[in-house]
C-alpha cells in the first residue's frame, strides 16, 4: 500500500472552540452551562422522590443529558489548552474554573443520588422495568447503591466545595510545577533544554551512557522538588483518608474498586497469578542483561533497544503503519484512525513547554477525540500512539449511546487501548524480516509484560503500603524513597541492580485526584485485551462486531459481568488470568529460544 500523504503532528482545537485560551466562544458556553447548572440545581431541589413516576425522573435524566455532553466538551478542551504549553497563564485560570464549575455539578450529582436513595427497593424496581429508564437502569442504580453508603447530602457537597481548592488543587499545583521543569544538556558545544516529557523519551537510547546520565540528571531535577512534591503525595492521601474515615470506610481500595466496578476477589486473584508466574520475566531481564553485556539492568536499561541501530520511523510512518495493521483486525478501527490522523486530532510535535506524558480525551458532544503526546519515533512513542488510539476508537463506538452509559471505568478503558497496542505489536513480531529484527520486536512486546506485571505491580505495592503509613501521619521524603524501592525490589524480584526512588515524584499517576489506585486498571486492562485477543485471532474477521459490543457494554455492567457475557469466563477465578499470562510466557520463550 503506497501512501503519499504527510500527516501534520499538531492538533487543531480550533474546530471546537476557536480562540485557544482566549476564546469568546469557551467563555460564552461556559456562561450558558453555568447558568443551567443553577437552573437545573433549583429543579432537583424541587424533586420529590417520593411517589415519583418514571416521566418524572425520565424528564430530570434527559435534561441532564445533553449539559453532561456540553461538559465534557469544555472540561476536555481546558485539558488540551493547559497540556500544550504549561506557560499559558490563561489556561491556567481555565482550569481552576473548570474545578468550580465541576464541583457545582458534581453537587447537584450528589444531590440527585441522595434522593434516589429515598425510593424503596420495590418501588424502585418497578422504575427500572418502565420503557422510560429501562436503557439506563444500570447507571441509575449504581449511583443510587452508591448514594447509601455516603454521608448526609450538605456533608458531601461540603466536601466536593472544599476539594476544587484544596484536594484538586494539590493535583493542579504538581502539574504546574513538573511543566516548569526541565533538563538541561549539552549537545555540539549548545545548551538545549529537554521537558521532563522530552527528557523520559531518553531513556530508550541505544546508548547506556546516555540512559544513565538522562538519569541521573531527571533524579536530580525530582529531588530538587521533592520537599514540594512530598507535601503534594501526602496532602491528597491525608484528605482520602478523613473522607473514607467520616463515611466510615476502613479500606482504602473501596474506592478504586467501586470505581472500576470490579469484585476484590478479581483483583486478588489478577495479582495472585502474576506473583505466581514472575520467574520467565526475571530470566528475560536476565537475558537481556547479558545481550546488553551489563551484569546485570539498572532501571534506566529496561526500555533499551537490542542492538547497536535504532530505526526511528516518521510520525507520518507511524499513522500509516497503525492504519494498516487496524485494519487488519478491524476496518472500522482503521477509518477511526485514519480520521483522527487526517482531521488533526492529534498533539504529537516533540517540543518543549508541553505537559510529560500522554492521554486521550473526548468531546462527546461534537463526537470528537483528542490525543496529546510527545513523539521522537521511538517504538515506544508507535506502541503509546496506537494505545491512545484504543482509547478514542472505545469512545467512538459509545457516542451513540445514551450519555448515562457512556461511563466506563478505567480498568476497561485501558482494555481498549492495549488491545490497540497489542494488535501492532504482534503484527510487527509475524512480519519480522530477519532473526534480529524479530529478536528486537519480541524484545518490546515482552517488556510490555514486564511493565504491567513489575512496575504497575510496583506502583500498587508502594501506595498500599503508603497509605497504611499515612494513617499513622505525615510520610517524609526519605521514607517515601525506602517505600518505594522496597516495592520495586518486591515487584521486580530484585532482578535489576538501581532503582527509582524518586519514581513517586515522578509519575503523576499517584498525584492525580480523580482517579484513586491509578495502577492496577493497567495490568487488569491489558491481561483482560489478551483474553480478548485470544478470543479474537479464534474467531477471525467476524469479532469486529463483538469487539465493539463488548466495548459498548463497558458502561453498563460490572466487569465480572461484562466477562462472563462476552467471552464466557469467571474473573473471580485464577484460570481466566493464568491462560493471559501464559501468552506473554509464550512470547518469552520464544525470545529466549531466538537469542541462546
Amino acid at each position: 500500500m503506497t501512501h503519499t500523504k504527510e500527516y501534520v503532528p499538531s492538533w487543531d482545537l480550533e474546530s471546537i472552540f476557536a480562540g485557544g485560551s482566549q476564546s469568546e466562544s469557551l467563555q460564552q458556553k461556559f456562561s450558558e452551562l453555568t447558568k443551567e447548572i443553577a437552573r437545573m440545581d433549583e429543579q432537583i431541589e424541587h424533586f420529590v422522590p417520593k411517589n415519583a413516576s418514571a416521566a418524572e425522573l425520565a424528564a430530570i435524566t434527559d435534561q441532564l443529558s445533553p449539559m453532561q455532553k456540553q461538559l465534557r466538551d469544555v472540561f476536555a478542551f481546558i485539558s488540551c489548552l493547559s497540556a500544550q504549553d504549561v506557560h499559558d497563564a490563561d489556561a491556567t485560570v481555565w482550569v481552576a474554573k473548570r474545578g468550580e464549575l465541576s464541583a457545582k455539578m458534581g453537587a447537584i450529582g450528589t444531590k440527585l443520588d441522595q434522593k434516589l436513595k429515598e425510593i424503596d427497593d420495590e418501588a424502585w424496581d418497578q422504575l427500572m422495568e418502565s420503557p422510560e429508564l429501562k436503557e439506563i437502569a444500570f447507571p441509575l442504580s449504581e449511583a443510587r447503591y452508591r448514594a447509601k453508603e455516603l454521608l448526609p447530602l450538605d456533608q458531601e457537597i461540603l466536601i466536593n466545595d472544599l476539594a476544587a481548592d484544596g484536594y484538586h488543587a494539590w493535583n493542579q499545583m504538581y502539574e504546574t510545577v513538573v511543566g516548569n521543569m526541565t533538563v538541561t544538556e549539552e549537545e555540539n558545544g549548545e545548551t538545549k533544554h529537554y521537558s521532563m516529557g522530552q527528557a523520559s523519551n531518553k531513556m530508550s537510547n541505544s546508548d547506556r551512557n546516555v540512559r544513565k546520565e538522562m538519569f541521573d540528571k531527571t533524579q536530580e531535577e525530582w529531588k530538587k522538588n521533592a520537599a514540594l512534591f512530598g507535601q503534594t503525595l501526602n496532602h491528597l492521601a491525608g484528605f482520602r483518608l478523613q473522607m473514607y474515615r467520616h463515611r466510615g470506610w476502613d479500606d482504602v481500595l473501596q474506592e478504586p474498586l467501586e470505581n472500576n466496578r470490579m469484585k476484590k476477589e478479581t483483583l486478588d486473584a489478577m495479582w495472585t497469578a502474576i506473583e505466581q508466574n514472575k520467574a520467565p520475566f526475571v530470566e528475560f531481564l536476565n537475558r537481556k542483561a547479558k545481550l546488553l553485556d551489563i551484569d546485570k539492568l539498572s532501571i534506566y536499561d529496561i526500555g533499551a533497544p537490542l542492538g547497536k541501530s535504532v530505526t526511528n520511523v516518521t510520525y507520518t510512518e507511524a499513522a500509516n503503519r497503525i492504519i494498516e495493521q487496524f485494519q487488519n483486525f478491524s476496518p472500522k478501527m482503521s477509518n477511526f484512525a485514519k480520521t483522527a490522523f487526517e482531521n488533526r486530532w492529534i498533539e504529537a510535535e516533540d517540543r518543549a513547554g508541553k505537559r510529560p506524558g500522554g492521554f486521550c480525551t473526548s468531546f462527546p458532544n461534537t463526537k470528537q477525540t483528542r490525543i496529546f503526546m510527545t513523539f521522537s519515533g521511538s517504538a515506544s512513542n508507535i506502541a503509546t500512539l496506537a494505545h491512545e488510539l484504543g482509547h478514542g476508537f472505545h469512545q467512538h463506538v459509545m457516542n451513540d449511546l445514551h450519555i448515562k452509559n457512556q461511563g466506563y471505568a478505567m480498568n476497561v478503558a485501558e482494555t481498549a487501548s492495549t488491545f490497540a497496542e497489542m494488535i501492532l505489536a504482534d503484527a510487527a513480531v509475524k512480519e519480522a524480516a530477519s532473526k534480529e529484527e524479530k529478536v528486537a520486536l519480541l524484545e518490546d512486546k515482552v517488556r510490555r509484560g514486564v511493565t504491567f506485571f513489575m512496575n504497575i505491580h510496583a506502583r500498587f505495592l508502594f501506595e498500599t503500603k503508603f497509605y497504611e503509613e499515612r494513617k499513622n501521619g505525615m510520610v517524609p521524603v526519605e521514607k517515601l524513597n525506602q517505600l518505594m524501592i522496597a516495592a520495586q525490589k518486591e515487584a521486580y524480584c530484585d532482578a535489576l541492580d538501581e532503582y527509582d526512588p524518586m519514581f513517586w515524584a515522578s509519575k503523576l499517576h499517584f498525584h492525580k485526584t480523580g482517579t484513586p489506585f491509578y495502577n492496577f486498571p493497567y495490568t487488569f486492562g491489558y491481561l483482560f485485551s489478551l483474553g480478548i485477543y485470544a478470543h479474537a485471532r479464534e474467531q477471525g474477521s467476524g469479532f469486529e462486531d463483538e469487539y465493539i459490543a463488548l466495548l459498548q457494554d463497558t458502561g453498563r455492567m460490572t466487569v465480572e459481568d461484562l466477562a462472563q457475557k462476552h467471552l464466557g469466563v469467571e474473573l473471580t477465578k485464577p484460570d481466566f488470568w493464568e491462560k493471559a499470562i501464559q501468552l506473554c510466557v509464550d512470547d518469552v520463550n520464544e525470545f529466549m529460544e531466538l537469542t541462546e
